[in-house]
């Protein structure tokens, strides 16, 4: 961390508005930062139509796998409840339920994880579901973030917003608060009421569709209840809490992997700049968590290219990386690297790490929106 510009705003206060319909948001549209035209590095035609190139055989392999291991592993918590042995297979369980969900989502959101257009639409609303997210808004509320990353008043889902709470963050890996709020959020929907910032980013010709998914896993959710309840009610004890750990629970139990992940996309990095390679982070990680996360570590070459498929992204990377900053070369390294911008974040409003860029790579862009004067080091 040798550099610590402001932002493009000039340093902001130590409270930053993040609403979608506030003072941030009509600044960012003056400035020129809503819907610009973003850096990106230079491929060849040939070699980005390949990498484009959408195939229903990665995704059906690695789905089919991820339900299998639903089926085994439920089974395998539900054979051996009663005793310890039923742990390890509801651990499990939960991070593909609460975890795996997220980057299915994702990837089938943008449409690229299968060339099927309805088994990326199935996949999506079933990972919609695990994860407690409304398949409508959140497709457009993630349409927004590509649009605009992290541009204060217009990304809205900033997950490092200033101040930042420590406390919150560290309760986010076990899903307490983030799962209330979401089933908050879909209750809300699901009376026929949108939020400011959701009926700016949606549609309004698809509000009556986001209204009408909320109710839908408000209604499973009510039905899961109810099974758990009929159990209790014959006297499986117990046993009742079966429904909750399939449905619903492991949103919270098992997110841990899928905010450990998440949190290191953006964090510590620069807010209102139009180069993905100052407000993102690539990570090399492990094979499992690769699987996991459907290979988003490689989050600098996803934002700009998100038309690449997930399978083909450890390729795009190989391509590009002579122009990207150098990855991070863990999960540790990186949460390293980034905590320590964020405790400095907390004394220093304003302050953000700059990532380095090797000699191969073109400089950032010098024009009014894209470069970002630098104060002395502290």
């Amino acid at each position: 961390m040798t550099t610590h510009p402001t932002s493009s705003f000039g340093a902001p206060p130590a409270a930053r508005d993040y609403g979608l319909t506030g003072e941030s948001s009509r600044r960012a549209v003056a400035a020129g930062l809503a819907a610009a035209e973003w850096y990106h590095t230079e491929v060849p035609r040939k070699v980005m139509k390949e990498l484009m190139q959408r195939r229903d055989g990665p995704a059906l392999r690695d789905t089919a796998i991820w339900i299998a291991l639903h089926v085994l592993l439920a089974w395998g918590g539900i054979y051996f409840w009663g005793s310890w042995w039923a742990v390890p297979f509801w651990l499990a369980y939960g991070v593909l339920y609460g975890s795996a969900c997220d980057s299915r989502w994702h990837e089938c959101g943008h449409g690229t994880a299968f060339r099927t257009g309805w088994m990326n639409d199935v996949v999506y609303h079933i990972a919609s579901f695990q994860v407690m997210r409304n398949p409508v808004s959140w497709r457009w509320s993630h349409a927004r973030h590509h649009t605009d990353t992290i541009i204060v008043g217009r990304d809205a889902e900033i997950a490092w917003m200033h101040p930042i709470k420590l406390g919150l963050k560290a309760l986010a890996y076990v899903g307490l608060v983030d799962a209330w709020q979401s089933f908050r959020a879909l209750a809300r929907q699901a009376r026929g009421v949108l939020s400011p910032d959701e009926a700016d980013y949606i549609p309004r010709s698809e509000w009556p569709k986001a209204i009408l998914a909320a109710r839908i896993h408000m209604t499973i959710y009510a039905l899961t209840a109810l099974v758990a309840l009929g159990l209790l009610a014959a006297g499986m004890g117990w046993m009742a809490v079966i429904p909750f750990l399939i449905i619903g629970g492991p949103r919270m139990y098992g997110c841990w992997h899928m905010v450990m992940t998440g949190l290191l996309q953006h964090g510590g990095l620069a807010e209102d700049v139009l180069d993905h390679r100052l407000n993102s982070r690539t990570v090399y990680m492990n094979p499992i968590s690769r699987w996991i996360y459907w290979n988003m570590n490689y989050h600098v070459e996803h934002h700009m290219f998100p038309m690449v498929p997930y399978h083909a992204l450890p390729r795009l990377h190989e391509v590009i990386k002579h122009d990207l900053p150098p990855p991070n070369p863990s999960i540790w390294a990186a949460y390293r690297e980034m905590m320590q911008a964020v405790l400095r974040q907390r004394r220093e409003p304003g302050y953000y790490l700059q990532r380095q860029l090797p000699s191969t790579a073109r400089p950032y862009r010098l024009d009014l929106h894209q470069a970002i004067p630098e104060r002395e080091p502290a």
